[in-house]
């Protein structure tokens, strides 16, 4: 499975890793969903309307909960909201799943709607915190544009807009390996925009601001925002990756908004030093089409897709595969070449690491390449991410034949193929 999030007046989902501190004193301890028990493991975000939580069930399977609150927050409005675009959407790979609703009854006697959702895992906004003041790897970039891309080209085509896409709508699947847009509270039908206040200061389009003024003075605007405001924010989510800087936080903002081409320009004369110039250029290209201040002139999500960037090969970086999960572990550090050489040492490291790396899940397969690309590394194919995701937690610092563990992911896609590349340093 994967996992769920948030728009600003709904809940926020984070990975379980890095859960939010509680704000209010109680919390359900289990849900009765389609009549199986399932235990609450933690809070992983709470918004004005609802609260979001990770669980359970006897099966051991995870989900997600998004909880709506039952007063006068708009927590029915939200329900009904979300699940009808959620229901009318699913499908595609890049789009979070629901798995269904339910009434939750607690023991106060109160009913709160609910929707059950895939558990996902790190989030964009997580990504952006763990490298401050230095952008992500083109891979991790190129990665993120492509499947949000493909997202909004689905949306689009179904004829909705998100309407509040930004780091934290962004979540990374371990066990498909693609990044999934959530949080669709604030989503409607183009040419039928029943939302007067759309996107999250930081990611709101131009004319998104223009119209959230006015609905705020009591003015109605003629025309609704159209698809075009999806792709702003995504522009301003690439250019974030890019540059490893929050531009909300910088003066950045309100310039970008009266030429973004002048500032798209300095943030990659900045940062495009250590980076093939080729595709610097390709991906400065993309994002100035995303951030053009006229909607019509802007590039749609199909468009965007074909350009030349997409069509560059990257490798990861191990940073990269230390972030994002997957259900296949690298261990570095360990085997030396006079262990590869000796068939009988050979066998037997290859019984150990099985050994060692069952105590934490179910081992797939074991692979320790005898040649390069991967030679002396040990990759380990769990039956989950969650069972990799705890094996690298508890193996990562440990030491093996006294050399001290490095545990990174790897793309099981990669992994299958037998492509064992050489990541970037």
């Amino acid at each position: 499975m994967a996992h769920c999030g948030h728009s600003e007046p709904s809940a926020k989902l984070q990975a379980p890793d890095s859960v939010l501190p509680d704000r209010s004193t109680t919390r359900p301890v289990l849900f009765e969903i389609f009549g199986e028990i399932w235990t609450v493991q933690s809070r992983l975000g709470q918004g004005v309307s609802a609260s979001v939580y990770r669980v359970s069930s006897g099966r051991a399977a995870t989900a997600a909960v998004k909880e709506f609150q039952a007063d006068s927050q708009g927590g029915d409005y939200g329900f009904h909201k979300e699940r009808s675009v959620l229901e009318d959407i699913q499908g595609h790979k890049n789009i979070v799943t629901l798995y269904g609703v339910f009434t939750n009854h607690n023991c106060m006697g109160v009913s709160t709607y609910c929707l059950l959702l895939e558990l996902l895992d790190v989030s964009v906004s997580d990504l952006l915190l763990y490298t401050p003041q230095q952008g992500h790897s083109m891979w991790l970039v190129q990665h993120c544009a492509r499947d949000i891309l493909e997202a909004l080209s689905f949306l689009h085509r179904e004829g909705y807009v998100h309407a509040d896409l930004k780091p934290r709508n962004i979540l990374w699947s371990a066990d498909d390996e693609c990044f999934k847009l959530i949080d669709f509270g604030l989503s409607f039908k183009q040419g039928n925009q029943d939302v007067k206040y759309i996107q999250t200061d930081g990611y709101r389009a131009p004319e998104a601001e223009l119209q959230n003024s006015l609905a705020q003075a009591g003015v109605e605007g003629e025309l609704g925002c159209t698809a075009a405001v999806d792709l702003w924010s995504l522009g301003v989510v690439l250019l974030e990756m890019f540059s490893g800087v929050k531009l909300k936080d910088t003066v950045c903002l309100k310039e970008l908004k009266e030429n973004s081409t002048a500032v798209v320009d300095h943030i990659f004369s900045n940062n495009s030093l250590l980076c093939p110039a080729i595709p610097v250029y390709h991906l400065r290209d993309l994002i100035k089409s995303m951030l053009l201040h006229d909607p019509k002139q802007r590039c749609t999500a199909d468009t965007a897709l074909l350009s030349p960037f997409f069509s560059i090969p990257f490798a990861p970086h191990v940073e990269d595969l230390v972030l994002l999960p997957s259900p296949v572990l690298r261990l570095l550090n360990l085997i030396d070449d006079s262990h590869l050489h000796n068939d009988e040492e050979y066998d037997d490291i290859l019984e150990d690491m099985k050994e060692e790396c069952q105590k934490y899940g179910s081992v797939v397969s074991l692979l320790i390449p005898k040649e390069n690309p991967g030679k002396g590394q040990v990759f380990v194919e769990y039956a989950n991410s969650s069972d990799s995701k705890e094996a690298q937690r508890l193996l990562t610092g440990r030491t093996f034949d006294g050399k001290f563990v490095v545990a990174t992911f790897y793309p099981l896609s990669a992994y299958k193929r037998g492509y064992l590349y050489q990541t970037v340093q």
